[in-house]
């Protein structure tokens, strides 16, 4: 597969069985392929799109001793700032060349799961960033919730199958801010080739060259989006629970051709993260002779766990 599918989630929910069926096989032919897809038809509109790009810019363009004075030391950067050249992909040295935000789960009926997670930071001087925030994460979270019901079915299970695992889930929204380049980067690039660790990423920002994507070729391809479309991938938690039926694919943001180093890069991609107890176990459904059980059983805490150690983000 040479370009990335689009698909549309008004089929899905549009109360026609025929169109639901057709999305479903659509999106899960897609992962099956190549692990990502275009989305139209999502919760988000564009008002809320704009309002969050807005308020993103005017976090970035805060002096860089602000920026830091919202950096929380020992939460292995899973709420609030994270700083430029902080995080690195599995297995590379060099840093990324980006600087990032963290919102995470508004939880609201489960006080054993708001206590387990870290608080979202208030950024005291931009009042509207944090409401901003939390209005696209919910709108995220609903489109993904949906996403994941088209893929239950795929593969044969209940349709809602996933939607305890994923209330209250673990889940982060992460505006990403690639800065000017102001010399050779040597080794690093704005976002080095990874798989992510999630169920599935939803990204807002893919419009313009930079994002790709590795078939199974091995070929790079360019993975652009619409305007009003999200680009959305399988994460190695799922790809791991379907005995890697469904592709994690790995994915790199390059950086742009010197004429263009001048210029900034916005992109804001929300992890769907399931609850930490969830077994990330091989489905039964999964597993045939042609293609015995890969992984070992494991939860989607202690996966979490091992990543962001791999990651540097916690020590051991």
């Amino acid at each position: 597969m040479n370009s990335i599918p689009s698909v549309n989630l008004e089929d899905f929910i549009s109360g026609d069985p025929e169109r639901k069926q057709k999305f479903v096989n659509e999106i899960g032919r897609a992962y099956q392929e190549i692990g990502f897809v275009a989305l139209k038809g999502h919760f988000l509109d564009e008002s809320l799109v704009e309002r969050l790009y807005d308020e993103i810019k005017n976090f970035f363009e805060l002096p860089v001793e602000v920026k830091r004075s919202y950096e929380i030391p020992g939460i292995g950067g899973q709420r609030g700032y994270v700083s430029f050249g902080k995080e690195s992909a599995k297995g590379k040295k060099e840093g990324d060349l980006k600087e990032f935000w963290h919102f995470g789960q508004y939880v609201d009926d489960n006080p054993k799961l708001a206590a387990e997670y870290p608080d979202n930071v208030i950024v005291k001087e931009l009042p509207a960033f944090n409401e901003v925030g939390k209005e696209a994460y919910g709108m995220l979270e609903k489109t993904a919730k949906y996403v994941l019901r088209a893929l239950a079915l795929y593969l044969d299970l209940e349709e809602t199958y996933f939607d305890n695992f994923i209330h209250n889930g673990n889940s982060i929204l992460r505006p990403i801010h690639y800065p000017p380049i102001t010399e050779e980067p040597k080794a690093a690039e704005r976002a080095a080739a990874h798989g992510d660790i999630n169920l599935i990423t939803l990204l807002m920002g893919a419009q313009g060259r930079g994002l790709q994507v590795q078939n199974h070729d091995g070929e790079w391809i360019d993975a652009i989006a619409e305007p009003d479309e999200l680009m959305i991938n399988v994460g190695d938690m799922l790809s791991r629970h379907t005995n890697n039926k469904l592709k994690s694919t790995i994915h790199r943001v390059i950086n742009p051709p010197r004429e263009q180093w001048g210029t900034s890069r916005y992109s804001i991609p929300f992890f769907m993260h399931p609850i930490s107890e969830m077994k990330l176990d091989v489905l039964e459904g999964c597993i045939d002779d042609e293609n015995p059980k890969q992984f070992d059983d494991i939860t989607a805490g202690e996966f979490l766990n091992q990543r962001l150690i791999e990651l540097g983000l916690i020590k051991k």
